[in-house]
């Protein structure tokens, strides 16, 4: 490199700096200092919203202690399970069956990711319609049937459901549409020559289709994961955390702790906490996604 080659690099840097200093400004600000406010936070005792005294590591001590934080973690895991099963489960299905020829897939598809436009808290009111428990739609759909009614919002076990199913409902379209996006991006010789070959669906499936997929299917599920950890909208306007706690998950039992008690300290060491969970989660996902392309590479 020459001399005169020098003050175009370093004004090309300059460049470069100039567009990534909006997106360093924007994670400083929104990102790492509400990150290092809530851990200077979790270190103090509050009163009446306002900063009280120091408490050392007291706060992070009561999560060890306190059933009701332990009630939302479980509610929350068992939520996050059940629902992420179940919507990789019927999107994939979904897409497997939208991806071949047949009449009408195009308004199907369309119709499919309608839910996925909602907001959460709309989708919440919406159960309040359907799950009501006295000529509710489908209540008296079950009634239609010689069923009994279900008590869907004043049972601890059918208020579980009615949220696990809203949020099935909402999120099976987000699987359904990046699982069908990819399966129609797999490379359509491979299936000819299988099909050559002599092989059947279910060996094309579970040979081709299922490998290839693998690696999306893993990027999904983490996606899904890091976003149930974190429902918040549907159960707390469907059920408001009830019967008693039966519903109350992780975030909202937070919520409630930051700003109907007012304990922001407390709250922030419960933030800390979920945020330890789902990072684990996280890095293992991550692992097992770089071992799958590793396989593919070699």
């Amino acid at each position: 490199m020459n001399a005169a080659e020098a003050p175009t690099l370093r004004k090309t840097d300059r460049t470069k700096l100039f567009f990534i200093l909006p997106a360093v400004v924007w994670i400083v600000i929104f990102t790492l200092f509400p990150l290092l406010y809530a851990l200077y936070t979790s270190f103090f005792s509050f009163r009446f919203g306002r900063l009280n005294q120091f408490v050392g590591g007291t706060n992070f001590v009561r999560l060890f202690t306190d059933d009701n934080l332990h009630n939302g973690l479980r509610v929350t895991l068992v939520f996050v399970v059940i629902t992420v099963t179940l919507q990789m489960l019927l999107g994939f299905s979904l897409a497997l069956l939208l991806n071949r020829e047949m009449r009408g897939k195009n308004v199907l598809r369309a119709l499919m990711v309608l839910p996925l436009f909602a907001t959460p808290v709309a989708m919440g009111y919406l159960g309040i319609t359907l799950f009501y428990e006295i000529n509710g739609p489908i209540n008296a759909l079950l009634a239609a049937l010689g069923w009994g009614a279900v008590p869907w919002l004043s049972n601890p076990f059918w208020a579980t459901v009615a949220i696990m199913v809203i949020d099935v409902w909402q999120w099976t379209p987000f699987v359904f549409l990046v699982s069908l996006a990819a399966l129609q991006g797999l490379p359509p010789d491979l299936f000819e020559a299988a099909e050559v070959d002599g092989a059947s669906s279910w060996q094309s499936f579970r040979q081709l289709t299922l490998p290839l997929m693998t690696p999306i299917l893993w990027l999904i599920l983490l996606l899904r994961l890091v976003e149930a950890f974190k429902v918040f909208d549907i159960p707390t306007s469907l059920t408001l955390g009830g019967p008693g706690r039966a519903t109350e998950v992780y975030s909202l039992f937070t919520y409630r702790t930051a700003l109907r008690f007012f304990d922001h300290g407390y709250a922030s060491a419960q933030g800390f906490l979920l945020l330890l969970i789902v990072s684990l989660i996280v890095a293992l996902i991550f692992r097992q996604i770089r071992t799958v392309y590793q396989e593919e590479g070699n």
